[in-house]
């Protein structure tokens, strides 16, 4: 594996990986998904489905509010990779904050997380590349950072399969089901290899602080915003492009065969290198400016609207 220029890397070795979309299911949910599934492959020709790789961000995209992915959803994906594409989670969570959903879904192939930094094999549990920011210009780009703006609420993503979240005085985690470890002394932010570092500001909104970190430190880090209160300064040139271009030459596929779904500001590197890109009902503004078409809401099956109308079957 080949890192960008100032940053660790980690990598590990493996062969493309299979991915599939077949999940551990309720017996209902699986039999509703399975005859949805049915119905499409009967009314689409082989071979008909135009791209080789679906790629589809988590929060806000495939999962609906609950963590779940709809049956007529499912059922569109599985249609579609029934017809040779194979579909591939691409999210901001770090592995550790992603796992447990890869496995509740019973996806066993190559999904890329955090942000880029991590293309991770869901079957056998490994990072297979990891590339990790530079703390030195981490630290100096929070400096400047708060020179500008004051005191900042800290958290940081240690890298590696098991990674810790670190979550510091002040920081606003959302909540639900996935660990954080806190601290108190800086110190302990910098200990060991990171993937990236959430900040929060008091008195900023999430996107006036994303403005403000790319002016003042926008040539020592990469600088992102990937949800309500989730502003994350990166490794400098890492995006979900970077990662996804990675996984997609383990499977064989290129940009141009490629179709991107997405909701947030962190999408948008992943919309501009694939061939055609779809933004939620419910995404940003600065995500559906650049998107190609926009789509339902997650809530609302849009990832299976599209899909079933690429499959030749809309309103099945």
């Amino acid at each position: 594996m080949s890192s960008l220029p100032g940053q660790e890397a980690t990598a590990g070795d493996g062969d493309a990986a299979r991915v599939v979309t077949v999940g551990q299911m309720k017996a209902g949910a699986a039999a509703q998904a399975a005859a949805q599934r049915d119905a499409l492959a009967a009314e689409a020709e082989p071979g008909a489905f135009p791209y080789k790789l679906i790629a589809t961000d988590l929060d806000g995209t495939l999962l609906r509010g609950d963590e779940t992915i709809s049956p007529r959803t499912r059922a569109a994906l599985e249609a579609a990779c029934g017809l040779g594409a194979a579909h591939i989670v691409v999210t901001g969570r770090a592995v550790p904050w992603t796992r447990h959903i890869l496995d509740d879904l019973g996806y066993e192939g190559i999904a890329v997380c955090g942000q880029g930094a991590q293309v991770y094999h869901a079957g056998e549990h490994r990072l297979l590349t990891s590339v990790t920011l530079d703390r030195q210009l981490a630290g100096l780009a929070l400096a400047k950072l708060e020179a500008e703006v004051g005191p900042l609420a800290l958290a940081a993503s240690r890298d590696g399969v098991d990674g810790e979240v670190l979550v510091g005085p002040g920081y606003r985690v959302q909540e639900g089901p996935l660990p954080v470890v806190e601290f108190e002394d800086s110190a302990d932010l910098w200990a060991a290899p990171l993937n990236k570092l959430y900040i929060q500001h008091p008195g900023l909104s999430d996107d006036a602080l994303a403005d403000v970190a790319r002016r003042v430190a926008g040539d020592l880090v990469g600088v992102t915003m990937a949800g309500t209160g989730i502003v994350e300064l990166l490794p400098l040139g890492l995006s979900k492009a970077t990662g996804l271009s990675l996984a997609a030459r383990r499977l064989g596929a290129k940009a141009k065969d490629t179709i991107a779904f997405g909701d947030m500001p962190n999408d948008v590197p992943m919309f501009g290198w694939a061939a055609h890109s779809v933004a939620m009902a419910n995404a940003h503004d600065e995500l559906k400016a650049v998107a190609d078409e926009v789509t339902a809401s997650n809530e609302d099956d849009g990832i299976a609207l599209v899909l079933e109308r690429l499959l030749g079957v809309a309103g099945a």
